[in-house]
C-alpha cells in the first residue's frame, strides 16, 4: 500500500496551494495530491472566459509548470477519484480499489457541474463548463458548426458563456428561471446593467423562464422547452446552474456537513486529521456576520489551503481572509469586494449608461461589500472601508467624484 505524510485530494487552486504552502511552511516529508483529471492543476476561472474563447492556451493556464512540481518533490496521481475515506485507519481507497495511507488528509475536492433533471437532460449537446475536457468539447462542436445556443442559468458562468459564445457570432439564447440575472449574489442594479449589456451584444435573454424539457432526436438536442410551452429550437445547450459539492466519501465517513463538508476555524473537519478547504467547505465566514456557507472562489481556495497547511505545522492562524472575485465579459471587467449577503440597501456610485460605476451594499450603514464595473480605483479604496468598517454618509457614496478613501 502506498503512504504519504500529507495527502491532498483533489488537483485544483486549492489542491495545488495547500501543496505549496506545505513546502513554504518547511514542510519536507511526502505530499501526495489526487485529481480526478489528467492534467496537472489549472486555473479554473479562464474556463469560461479566455480559454473558452481561445485568448489563452492550455499551458498558459497552469497554476505552475511540471517543473515546479518536480523540484519540491510534490507527487501527482491524476485521472483517478478517492472513493472512500477510512478515518480511523488513515487510508483513503481509490476508484480502482486501492489504498493510500495519510498522516495527515486535506480534501480539496471542489464540486461537481449542478446537471439538469428534466425530461432530455442526458442528450448529446448537453454541456456544462467545469473542466477543460468540458470547454474542449464544446469548442469542438461550435467548430464543427453549431452555432444556435441556449444557456441555462444567469450566474456568472453562464453570463461569460454567452459572451464568449456572441464572440463566435453564435445565435444566444440566456435563460433564468429567476426574476434577474445575477439574483442571488448581486443588486438589482448591478442586475439591470448585465441584462442591457447582454441583450445590447444580441443576446436573446429572458428572466423568469423555467425549463420544462430538452427535446431530442437521434439522440441528439434540438430544442429546449420552456413551461410555458415556448420552444427554442438549438444545436447546443450550455448548463450554468451551479455545482454540488463533491463530499460524498466524508459524510459517508462521519463528516459533519449538509452543505458540503463543515469545518471549524482553521478548517479541521470533524474527523481527526482531515482537513477542507475552497468550494466545498462550509465555514463560519467573519464578512458574513459569522454565518457558515461556501463560497466557491479562488481566493477562498487559495486562502483555506494556507490556513490548513499552518495548522498542520502547528501554525495554527484562524481563516479570515477577505473575500473577493471578478467576472469578465465583453470588454466589462466586474472587481467585487466583499460579501453583500444580507444587505439592507444599496448605493449607486457613477452613472451605469457611461460603462463605469460601482455598487455598494450597506447593512446598518455599514458598507460591507462593494460591485465595481470598469471602476478599479473604487475597489481597492472600497475594500479599505469595508475592512474598517466604515459607514459614511450615503450622498459622500454616491458622489464619483469624492474618493472614497477619504471617507475613512
Amino acid at each position: 500500500m502506498d503512504k504519504a505524510d500529507v495527502v491532498i485530494v483533489g488537483a485544483g487552486h486549492g489542491g495545488a496551494q495547500a501543496a505549496i504552502a506545505l513546502r513554504q511552511a518547511g514542510h519536507e516529508d511526502s505530499i501526495l495530491v489526487i485529481g480526478r483529471e489528467p492534467e496537472l492543476p489549472y486555473e479554473r476561472p479562464p474556463l469560461s472566459k479566455e480559454y473558452f474563447a481561445g485568448d489563452k492556451p492550455f499551458e498558459r493556464i497552469l497554476i505552475r509548470p511540471a517543473q515546479f512540481w518536480e523540484e519540491r518533490d510534490i507527487v501527482f496521481r491524476t485521472g483517478t477519484n478517492v472513493t472512500e475515506v477510512d478515518w480511523m485507519a488513515h487510508e483513503v481507497v481509490l476508484g480502482d480499489g486501492s489504498r493510500v495511507g495519510y498522516r495527515k488528509l486535506i480534501w480539496a475536492g471542489g464540486g461537481a457541474a449542478r446537471r439538469l433533471s428534466c425530461p432530455g437532460a442526458d442528450g448529446e449537446g448537453i454541456h456544462t463548463v467545469r473542466t477543460r475536457a468540458d470547454v474542449d468539447r464544446l469548442k469542438a462542436e461550435i467548430e464543427a458548426g453549431s452555432r444556435r445556443a441556449v444557456v441555462i442559468g444567469g450566474g456568472y458562468i453562464g453570463l461569460e458563456a454567452a459572451a464568449v459564445l456572441r464572440k463566435f457570432e453564435c445565435e444566444v439564447t440566456l435563460l433564468e428561471a429567476l426574476p434577474r440575472v445575477l439574483n442571488r449574489v448581486a443588486g438589482e442594479e448591478l442586475s439591470a446593467f448585465y441584462e442591457a449589456e447582454h441583450r445590447a451584444h444580441g443576446v436573446d435573454l429572458r428572466t423568469e423562464a423555467a425549463v420544462e424539457r430538452i427535446e431530442v432526436e437521434d439522440g441528439k438536442v434540438v430544442a429546449v422547452q420552456l413551461a410555458d410551452t415556448t420552444r427554442i429550437a438549438c444545436d447546443i445547450v450550455i448548463v450554468g446552474i451551479g455545482i454540488v459539492p463533491s463530499v460524498g466519501p466524508l459524510i459517508a465517513a462521519g463528516a459533519s456537513g449538509t452543505n458540503g463538508v463543515d469545518v471549524d476555524q482553521f478548517c479541521r473537519t470533524t474527523l481527526d486529521d482531515i482537513y477542507a478547504i475552497g468550494d466545498c467547505a462550509a465555514h463560519a465566514n467573519p464578512f458574513a456576520d459569522n454565518a457558515v456557507i461556501r463560497l466557491e472562489s479562488v481566493q477562498n481556495a487559495n486562502d483555506m489551503a494556507t490556513t490548513a497547511a499552518r495548522a498542520i505545522m502547528g501554525d495554527k492562524q484562524p481563516y479570515a481572509a477577505f473575500p473577493w472575485f471578478w467576472s469578465n465579459q465583453y470588454d466589462l471587467k466586474l472587481q467585487t469586494a466583499g460579501l453583500s449577503l444580507g444587505h439592507d440597501a444599496t448605493v449607486l456610485r457613477g452613472d451605469p449608461a457611461s460603462r463605469k460605476f460601482s455598487v455598494v451594499y450597506l447593512k446598518e450603514g455599514r458598507i460591507i461589500a462593494l460591485d465595481c464595473v470598469n471602476d478599479v480605483k473604487s475597489y481597492v479604496q472600497g475594500r479599505k472601508l469595508i475592512e474598517a468598517g466604515a459607514s459614511p454618509a450615503r450622498e459622500d457614496l454616491a458622489d464619483p467624484d469624492k474618493p472614497l478613501k477619504e471617507m475613512l
